[in-house]
């Protein structure tokens, strides 16, 4: 689906059923799971020293909001989006434009926003 090497994909995700789920969507577009991380501890460890390519963060991960692994994330360059089952217009002002899918979601709406924060970021960074 994806020019170029396997893309790294990072799965935050408390739900192991959608989990498992987004894992199978991204080994099909032929990209590399990093993770999943169903705990914040967890994700920010991912997000911190793994090799990531983009971010699937879900916003509530065990009883705690996603953000800091997005802060994280966004300070080292890397793409993300989030998913979350509740009204996304409720995300801090620093998030406000960032993709974001609403649970349940299709796998081709999944597939066409992964592809299009992908080319978003890989035409950022050419810009540089």
């Amino acid at each position: 689906m994806f020019e170029g090497p396997r893309k790294r994909v990072l799965i935050v995700e408390d739900e192991a059923m959608i989990s498992m789920l987004i894992e199978d969507m991204v080994l099909d577009f032929g990209c590399e799971i990093v993770g999943p991380a169903a705990r914040l501890d967890r994700a920010l460890t991912f997000a911190l020293q793994e090799d990531i390519d983009i971010g699937l963060l879900d916003i509530n991960v065990d009883g705690s909001v996603v953000f800091p692994v997005a802060d994280v994330l966004r300070f080292r360059g890397i793409p993300f989006i989030f998913s979350t089952g509740y009204d996304f217009r409720a995300l801090p002002e620093r998030f406000h434009g960032c993709p974001t899918l609403s649970k349940p979601f299709s796998y081709e709406n999944f597939a066409d926003t992964l592809r299009m924060a992908l080319a978003s970021a890989s035409n950022a960074s050419e810009a540089v």
